[in-house]
């Protein structure tokens, strides 16, 4: 079958769905397991010396509202190529149903492991296995998730409402890209600043707004999804495995609320808390706490409402995202191979050749859409800039839309197209592998999931 034919019955596939809904059918399931890495494997940085706070994959299960659909949250900083694949295929079969029904996104915490197999296996080629991270560990995790998938489902509660809520974030979210008068990156704001200058430019724009999506059963509360673009880290290469403030918020909140909580980075590529963080220790409580306040004003700003199966949609759609321009395939094959080059120097190649030929060969990536009533969940790939979020908000101001990032973590950053022509650090070929006119593939994809017209 040719590649245009295939995708077109993806898009027909993915608009379908499975079975039809029937009332009084809904049901949810809540998983989570244990993600921290082994004394010794690598983190994004360095190798694991301890595991300062335990790392987690978490998620749910939806029952009842066609084929299942699963959501999961993973407290790494990318998953990418044949790490997406395998995970979503495992869960996907834990659960019953399809891949396309199936979204698998990190938090992005930098003290934390990266997944890539097609990588792996691209290294292990030129002979450099154990590259970037362990396979072993990783494949560990994802049966694991998807035991507790399975868990999930046999342990699942009826949903009779959902809930809807907004909090505010302050004193957190700050734009990184810093322009000059001659409209070019003049300052890169890391989440970690330590010039006073720097710091002192305005939050620029962010989305100071943090989502809350709740399931209920009568009065019961079954789990809250939590949304809020930010980059997560306050300091990291410690080789010590932490969630850092964004994990950290979650979890307090969870043990007050008495609640599982779920929590997903939103499209904060371009943002990070550098106005408010130099890098002190003790600042990463500090956005903890701030972030704890926001997501406890939307549990107690939340509206339900009662919803039943034919309330909850899935739908996704397949998008064909531009390469970038620099990405060429010999030369990265040049660089896997150089024994002279670090070895994370090596695995970032591998990952860029993997995403050139997935490319090459045309193979989509699904971006989906929850509905859960009037709410709109977006799932999409990549380090995007927020923009893209708050462009989904401008196009249905009617709902209410959050949404989740990093999921497919092989494009890198995702910026606008004006972005590329300013410069800076996300925009440049060793951040971004995509063209500059992924925007407007990536907002076709968005306004379709949300019948934008």
């Amino acid at each position: 079958m040719n590649r245009p034919l295939q995708i077109a019955l993806l898009l027909l596939m993915c608009l379908l769905g499975g079975s039809t809904p029937v009332r009084g059918d809904l049901r949810i399931g809540v998983f989570e397991t244990d993600a921290s890495p082994p004394i010794g494997s690598p983190l994004a940085y360095n190798p694991t010396v301890g595991v300062q706070m335990p790392l987690s994959c978490r998620g749910i299960v939806i029952l009842g509202s066609g084929d299942p659909i699963v959501l999961a949250a993973v407290d790494w900083i990318g998953i990418s190529n044949g790490g997406q694949t395998v995970f979503r295929e495992q869960l996907a079969s834990a659960a019953g149903t399809h891949p396309d029904r199936v979204c698998v996104h990190v938090l992005h915490q930098h003290d934390a492991p990266r997944c890539d197999f097609t990588a792996a296996a691209l290294l292990e080629d030129a002979g450099l296995p154990g590259a970037g991270f362990d396979d072993r560990f990783a494949r560990d995790v994802i049966q694991r998730a998807a035991a507790a998938v399975v868990r999930a489902q046999q342990t699942a509660q009826p949903v009779t409402h959902a809930g809807l809520g907004d909090g505010r974030v302050d004193k957190v979210a700050s734009n990184r890209r810093i322009l000059g008068p001659d409209g070019k990156v003049q300052y890169t704001r890391f989440t970690a600043t330590a010039d006073p200058k720097i710091r002192a430019f305005p939050a620029g724009t962010i989305d100071p707004h943090l989502k809350m999506v709740s399931f209920w059963n009568g009065s019961q509360p079954l789990v809250a999804l939590t949304y809020y673009a930010t980059h997560p880290q306050s300091y990291y290469r410690t080789g010590l495995a932490n969630p850092d403030f964004p994990g950290m918020a979650r979890n307090a909140r969870q043990e007050e609320a008495g609640v599982p909580h779920i929590h997903f980075n939103g499209a904060g590529g371009n943002i990070g808390a550098g106005k408010w963080n130099d890098g002190a220790p003790e600042n990463r409580q500090v956005l903890a706490d701030r972030v704890a306040e926001g997501m406890r004003r939307a549990w107690e700003a939340t509206v339900r409402f009662p919803i039943d199966a034919p309330d909850v949609v899935w739908k996704s759609v397949p998008v064909l995202l531009p390469p970038a321009e620099h990405l060429n395939e010999q030369e990265l094959t040049a660089r896997i191979r150089d024994a002279s080059l670090k070895p994370n120097e090596r695995f970032h190649a591998a990952v860029s050749l993997a995403w050139l030929q997935r490319c090459r060969d045309q193979i989509p990536i699904s971006v989906g859409c929850l509905s859960v009533g009037r709410a709109r969940i977006l799932h999409l790939p990549g380090e995007l800039f927020v923009e893209y979020q708050l462009n989904a908000r401008r196009l249905r101001p009617d709902l209410f839309v959050a949404m989740a990032a990093y999921g497919e973590y092989a494009p890198g950053y995702i910026g606008t197209e004006i972005a590329y022509s300013q410069g800076g650090y996300e925009t440049s070929p060793r951040s971004s592998r995509v063209a500059p006119t992924v925007e407007g593939v990536l907002m076709q994809a968005i306004a379709t999931l949300l019948d934008a017209r």
